[in-house]
C-alpha cells in the first residue's frame, strides 16, 4: 500500500504473519455449524445464516476448521467483499473451502478484519481474478496481499475506534433506511386523502360545497359512469387491434412506436417500446392512435395502471393489451388528475372485484364502463392537484436529500478505514513498541506445526 506510514509501522505480506489452519472432514453423524459463501452478509461483514447439518449431509466443500478471530475470506467474486470475523459462537466449526481463513496470532483479530474490508484490499483482490465463468482468486494472492502494520497496542487502539465508529455509521445507514418506505406511505397517504375527499375538505367547508348526491361509497364525491366524462371526439374507449389488425409478422425493428404496458411505470410513461410498424401499418391503424393528453389503461399485467400520453413523443399507436381513454375536458380537465383518480383505491377495489372469477385477470371496456368514478368539480379538481403537487414536492426534495445523506453514508465506512490503515485515525505513542520490533519476535518463534488433515469426530455447536 504506498502511503507514507508513520515511523513506527511497517509493511510485510498477509502471509507472513498467517498460520495455517486445518481441514477436516466431519463424521457422517457428527453435527456442526456450516458457513459458506452464501452465510456472509456483504453489507455488514457478518455471519449471518450459517447452516447447522450433519456430516452425511454435508457439501464436499466443509472441510475449513474455523476459529473465534478468524478472517474469513471469500476467494470468489472477490469485488463482492463477501469476508467476516469469526466470533466465539462459531469457535471449532466449519467453513467452506471457498475461503481462505486468515489467522494471524501477533495481531489483533479486528485488524485484520479491517483490513480485507478496506477498498486497497478489494481493489488488489479484484485486479487478479482468474476466469470469466467463475470469477476467482487463489489463496495465495490473498497472501501475498502487502498490508501496513502498526504497533501492537495501536492496532488495538484503531480497532477499538473503528468499533464504535463504525457502529455509529450502520446506526445512521439502518435510520437511514427507514426513510424511504416512510416517504412511499406519505405518498400513498396523499394519494388516499386526495380521492377520498379529505385532503381537501377545508376547501369545501371555506367555499360551501356541499357533497354530491350518489356520491362514491367513502367519498363526497360525484359518482360517475366512465359513458358520463368521456369526449364526443374520436373513439373514446377503445381496445388496441388484435388478431388480423395486428401480428407478430407485422412487427418491424425499426418504425412506429405501438405502446404496451411495458410503457406504463407506476402512473408514469416509460419510453421504449417492444412493437414497431411501418408507416404502412400505421397508416392502417390510424383509429388507434395516441396523441398527448389521452390516457392509457393496461388491460393485462398489473391490470390498472394507468398513465397519460405526454407531448413531445410524435406519432403512436397502442397495442391489444392498453384501453386508450379520451376524456371530455369539460368534466375533466387535468391530466394529472386523472392518474389520481383513475387510480384510487377505490377504483381499483372495483376492478380487482369486476375482474374475479377469470381464469385470467383481464380488464376490458365492459368493466371499466361498469365502475362508478369519484368525480369532484372542475375547482376542486384544480385545488387537489394543486395541494398533491406541493406535497410531492415537499417529498421529492426529502428523497433528494436523503439520497444524498445516503451517498455521505455510504462513503464514511470506506473513508474511515483508508483513514486507520494510513495511521490518521488515532494518535501515534511514542512509548509503543514498534511494529517492526513485532515482526522480529512472531519471525523468532517456534514454528507451528503443520496443519492436520483428518477426520471430525464430533463437533460441539
Amino acid at each position: 500500500m504506498s502511503v507514507a506510514l508513520p515511523s513506527s509501522w511497517t509493511e510485510a505480506p498477509i502471509g507472513t504473519l498467517c498460520v495455517n489452519t486445518e481441514q477436516v472432514t466431519p463424521d457422517a453423524e457428527a453435527e456442526f455449524i456450516y458457513v459458506d459463501i452464501a452465510s456472509v452478509d456483504r453489507e455488514t461483514k457478518k455471519i449471518t445464516s450459517p447452516q447447522r447439518m450433519l456430516g452425511k449431509d454435508a457439501p464436499s466443500r466443509a472441510r475449513k476448521l474455523i476459529k473465534t478471530g478468524d478472517t474469513i475470506v471469500s476467494t470468489t467474486r472477490p469485488n463482492l467483499n463477501a469476508v467476516a470475523l469469526v466470533d466465539q459462537t462459531l469457535d471449532g466449526q466449519i467453513a467452506s473451502t471457498g475461503f481462505d481463513v486468515l489467522r494471524a496470532p501477533g495481531l489483533d483479530p479486528r485488524w485484520l478484519g479491517y483490513l480485507v474490508r478496506t477498498s486497497a484490499f478489494v481493489d488488489a483482490m479484484s485486479s487478479l481474478v482468474q476466469g470469466a465463468l467463475y470469477p476467482a482468486i487463489r489463496g495465495k494472492d490473498v497472501r501475498s496481499f502487502v498490508t501496513p502494520i502498526a504497533p501492537a497496542n495501536e492496532q488495538k487502539r484503531i480497532a477499538d475506534k473503528l468499533d464504535t465508529v463504525l457502529n455509529r455509521v450502520d446506526a445512521v445507514n439502518t435510520r437511514l433506511a427507514r426513510v424511504a418506505p416512510l416517504l412511499k406511505r406519505f405518498r400513498q397517504s396523499v394519494l388516499a386523502a386526495a380521492t377520498s375527499g379529505r385532503l381537501t375538505e377545508d376547501w369545501r367547508i371555506a367555499y360551501d360545497v356541499k357533497s354530491a348526491l350518489g356520491a362514491v361509497a367513502g367519498t363526497p364525491f360525484c359518482a360517475m359512469q366512465m359513458a358520463n366524462f368521456l369526449s364526443k371526439i374520436r373513439s373514446p374507449l377503445k381496445t388496441g387491434p388484435f388478431g388480423t389488425l395486428l401480428s407478430k409478422s407485422e412487427h418491424v425493428d425499426h418504425g412506429i412506436d405501438v405502446v404496451g404496458i411495458e410503457n406504463i411505470d407506476r402512473g408514469m410513461f416509460r419510453l421504449g417500446s417492444k412493437i414497431r410498424v411501418t408507416p404502412e401499418k400505421a397508416l392502417e391503424l390510424s383509429a388507434y392512435d395516441l396523441l398527448p393528453g389521452d390516457v392509457v389503461i393496461s388491460r393485462s399485467g398489473t391490470v390498472g395502471e394507468v398513465c397519460v400520453i405526454p407531448t413531445g413523443l410524435g406519432e403512436l399507436r397502442f397495442s391489444t393489451n392498453i384501453i386508450r381513454v379520451v376524456l371530455n375536458e369539460e368534466i375533466i380537465r387535468s391530466d394529472y388528475f386523472v392518474f389520481l383518480f383513475l387510480g384510487c383505491t377505490e377504483v381499483l377495489k372495483q376492478v380487482d372485484d369486476l375482474c374475479k372469477g377469470s381464469t385470467r385477470v383481464f380488464l376490458n371496456q365492459t368493466i371499466l364502463n361498469a365502475i362508478s368514478y369519484p368525480v369532484p368539480t372542475l375547482k376542486e379538481q384544480t385545488e387537489i392537484v394543486r395541494r398533491v403537487e406541493t406535497l410531492f414536492a415537499f417529498a421529492d426534495r426529502l428523497e433528494a436529500r436523503l439520497a444524498q445523506a445516503q451517498t455521505a453514508a455510504t462513503r464514511l465506512t470506506p473513508a474511515l478505514l483508508a483513514k486507520a490503515f494510513r495511521g490518521e485515525l488515532v494518535p501515534q505513542d511514542p512509548n509503543d513498541e514498534p511494529a517492526a520490533e513485532l515482526l522480529r519476535r512472531l519471525a523468532q518463534a517456534p514454528a507451528a506445526a503443520s496443519p492436520r488433515k483428518g477426520r471430525l469426530p464430533r463437533v460441539q455447536a
